[in-house]
């Protein structure tokens, strides 16, 4: 106990210290870049995207240092939204700017799904490269990569550090892809893998900077997502950086109002069968949540050691850092102990940060978005050019003009459901046939942010229920301009 308590000092020493240099390090204090006086062209901005696993947005509030340096100095869309719940799905989503439906990935099992489903040389890393950015990639890819082929480096990629299938999800003891060779690290302290993943992306950026070219840097920590079942029979949650053991230890579970949800009448079958929680349960649900914040808390200082270096390299002003999750999580809402791929916002709903690349400073931006925004975002900063028909859309103009895309539908999808989310509502089609309409329009007379009640049998709703099962049809389908239902795309 008391060694926990001693960790538990010295990390709030730690980020007392940090804190009081954030907005010097945000503002550019930091640089020792010599600035020339005489005005030169505007160059390519550089990206830094940096992907977690299974974050929620409630999440967050533990990660002072990124709401600082990313959030507080350019635009977080509270609204963003993952496409396909589930890691795989949604990080082919992220690489081509598409549904789905379109870039054909469904799964994450290598057998049915996962690395070898996409057409790898037609993605947004290839794209980049081909229009001049020295490109990145340091951490997870897409699940299954590595089972067949371990020393391959997948095409657009200009240098590569790939964590390898099964070892991806072992904070200690796996193998990283460094270009062709692959590294083992071990269970030491300093084999931290978000850790080490820092430091490859600090020496990363170093190294871009010298080849005076635009670099595209894309860096994927597990956290905060639970170690594989082999290495959980030791350690069944989220292993957090040595440091921050027990920093949690005593922090509260939320419990909305859809926490081991009472009425569950309204659900479909699958929630209907599921038994209200026990002491037990809600213990276990308690200890992974802790587990899950206290893994955050090394990526908030992957965080400050990237922009750190971006600051110290003189390019910090010039670079676009992008900060999201693949997917939420469950925490006992809606009686679904833990997990993810359900419609619901706990596991759809995802953070997404940007700042850089005329993207305004402090700005919340609640227009809905989703994950198939992020490469065409990229794509118009960097006047790269897509082979792809892209689904999404630039995120800038929405970020400059809050009354663009107010009455946006998106399209989250699985093998099992399609579901249209926007502004005032969240309809679910099910392949059992079972339906899901929840009212999240404020002020309304059944407004249900929490999506306690379905209105699907409510006859009140039918008018709602009609339109938006029309707007469901055209999105199953669409592809390119058509996958925008209610506003062009600017």
């Amino acid at each position: 106990m008391k060694k926990k308590n001693a960790r538990a000092c010295a990390r709030s020493l730690r980020v007392m210290f940090c804190c009081i240099s954030l907005q010097l390090l945000g503002a550019g204090f930091v640089s020792v870049v010599a600035q020339d006086s005489e005005p030169a062209e505007v160059a390519p901005p550089n990206f830094v995207v940096i992907m977690t696993d299974d974050q929620t947005v409630e999440s967050m509030r533990v990660m002072p240092k990124t709401r600082a340096l990313i959030a507080r100095m350019g635009t977080t869309f509270s609204n963003n939204f993952s496409t396909f719940p589930m890691c795989c799905p949604s990080r082919a989503t992220f690489l081509t700017g598409q549904y789905p439906h379109n870039h054909g990935v469904w799964d994450q099992d290598p057998v049915t799904g996962g690395y070898h489903t996409l057409d790898h040389s037609n993605t947004l890393p290839v794209w980049l490269e081909d229009a001049g950015y020295y490109t990145v990639h340091i951490g997870k890819y897409l699940n299954g990569y590595g089972v067949k082929e371990p020393l391959e480096v997948p095409p657009g990629w200009s240098h590569w550090q790939g964590l390898l299938h099964e070892s991806t999800y072992q904070m200690y003891d796996y193998t990283i892809n460094d270009n062709g060779k692959l590294v083992t690290y071990s269970d030491s302290e300093g084999d931290y893998q978000t850790d080490v993943l820092a430091d490859r992306a600090v020496i990363a950026i170093s190294e871009a900077v010298r080849r005076k070219q635009p670099f595209f840097l894309s860096i994927a920590p597990l956290a905060p997502h639970s170690e594989r079942r082999s290495v959980q029979k030791s350690f069944p949650n989220p292993r957090p950086a040595p440091r921050d053991e027990g920093v949690f230890a005593k922090e509260r579970l939320p419990r909305p109002p859809s926490f081991n949800e009472p009425n569950v009448t309204d659900k479909p079958k699958f929630i209907r069968s599921l038994a209200p929680f026990t002491k037990s349960v809600k213990w276990k649900i308690l200890m992974n949540y802790r587990s899950r914040l206290a893994s955050l808390l090394a990526v908030d200082d992957l965080v400050w050691r990237i922009v750190n270096r971006l600051t110290t390299e003189g390019v910090i002003e010039n670079t676009v850092l992008i900060l999201t999750s693949d997917n939420g999580f469950f925490h006992g809402e809606h009686r679904i102990k833990t997990g993810k791929v359900r419609p619901y916002d706990e596991s759809a709903r995802v953070p997404l940060l940007i700042r850089g690349g005329g993207f305004p400073k402090g700005v919340t931006a609640s227009q809905i978005v989703a994950n198939i925004d992020l490469a065409p975002t990229i794509v118009r900063l960097s006047g790269a050019r897509p082979r792809r028909v892209i689904d999404g859309q630039s995120l800038l103009p929405l970020a400059l003009n809050p009354k663009l895309g107010l009455r946006r539908d998106v399209l989250i999808e699985t093998r099992t459901y399609k579901a249209v989310r926007n502004q005032s509502f969240l309809y679910v089609d099910y392949d059992t046939g079972e339906r899901e309409i929840y009212d999240m329009r404020r002020g309304a007379k059944n407004y249900d942010p929490y999506q306690l009640e379905s209105r699907h049998d409510d006859s009140d709703y039918h008018n709602f229920k009609a339109r938006l099962a029309a707007k469901l049809d055209k999105l199953r389908t669409c592809s390119g301009i058509s996958c925008s239902t209610s506003e062009r795309r600017r």
